[in-house]
């Protein structure tokens, strides 16, 4: 039961999200690319769907801008790398 309520609360705040982010492409005081990454992010942890739509698009977005892919995958990487060392006793 409380599975199913948690899980229910993340489909609608996922919703809500995308809701606002695509509202938020037409005004200019709301980050609508903002939300709608927030909300599909919480959808793809709910939804094989929205996973698979997601991971589609960064395949995309990859084979298109290389460049700021290996730039992106190097930044993450030392994030990780310096995440780990803080972490460590």
């Amino acid at each position: 039961m409380k599975a199913t309520i948690h899980r229910l609360l993340k489909l609608i705040s996922g919703w809500v999200l995308v809701l606002l982010g695509i509202i938020g492409w037409f005004l200019p005081v709301i980050p609508g690319t903002l939300f709608v990454l927030l909300g599909l992010a919480l959808l793809s942890t709910q939804s094989e769907w929205v996973r698979e739509k997601i991971e589609a698009l960064l395949d995309s977005l990859r084979a298109r801008f290389p460049r700021q892919a290996h730039r992106l995958q190097s930044l993450k990487e030392g994030l990780v790398s310096r995440i780990r060392k803080e972490g460590s006793p």
